[in-house]
């Protein structure tokens, strides 16, 4: 499989449909997020730098919304405690698929489990590390707190959990500036205006943001002892909550 240049919202006489997650995204998903998030490389590398942190012996990893992997191999690749296990859950066999064919192509020893399902249905277990990477924000914004909760439950005394999200700003001057911003990203990346507002229309239903306040008090409340972003750029925030 070769991933290939996301033209998924090039035709201006196709309608958009909701965003899913299906075939047709995760054959250029590689392009389309590079293209789409800026600071994406540097968040997946430093996910991997802070999991061999904070990764004990035994304990499991979880990469909840894996979408091709990219976090799991971040987190195999910097692993130094023995006995580890990292457990990728995404609800798209698309997705699944090529992130199994990309774990099985690494060579890393740290047995990875794949798992097709709603992870709000996966239990969290055992857990030194947790990355939900740009996936909170596909969940309902009523069925958030209890997902953090359970998260937090599940998780050693010592551990974390690291969360990126696209984030919306609570001064307007400021949300105005960094939505314009984000899309001269893209449009400097080489999307046409036609597809970046395609594109937008496609996700304005499904991908719902939130501001770092909210995210910030959703972990306080879950028990989380801090909380706070260790990257950003323009409306992309990276939070890392310890326990």
């Amino acid at each position: 499989m070769t991933d290939a240049r996301d033209t998924l919202f090039s035709d201006p006489l196709e309608a958009p449909d909701s965003f899913r997650f299906d075939d047709g995204v995760a054959s250029v998903f590689p392009d389309m997020i590079k293209r789409s998030v800026p600071g994406y490389s540097t968040i997946i590398a430093m996910t991997g730098m802070l999991a061999g942190r904070f990764a004990s012996e035994g304990s499991n990893l979880y990469d909840l919304g894996c979408s091709l992997g990219a976090s799991a191999l971040a987190m195999r690749q910097n692993l130094q405690s023995p006995g580890c296990r990292i457990i990728a859950v995404d609800d798209s066999a698309a997705m699944l698929e090529r992130c199994r064919a990309t774990v099985q192509a690494d060579s890393h020893a740290t047995p990875v489990e794949l798992v097709c399902a709603d992870l709000r249905e996966v239990p969290i277990e055992n857990a030194s590390v947790v990355v939900l990477n740009f996936t909170l924000q596909f969940i309902p914004r009523e069925q958030r707190d209890a997902l953090i909760s359970d998260i937090y439950r599940g998780l050693h005394p010592g551990g974390v959990m690291l969360l990126s999200e696209k984030v919306t700003f609570e001064d307007p001057p400021l949300d105005t500036l960094n939505i314009a911003l984000h899309e001269q990203f893209k449009a400097a990346n080489g999307y046409s205006e036609l597809e970046i507002a395609r594109k937008r229309s496609a996700l304005e239903d499904v991908l719902l943001p939130e501001t770092l306040r909210t995210h910030k008090a959703r972990m306080v409340e879950a028990g989380f002892s801090s909380c706070d972003v260790w990257f950003q750029c323009f409306n992309f925030a990276s939070l890392i909550a310890l326990k």
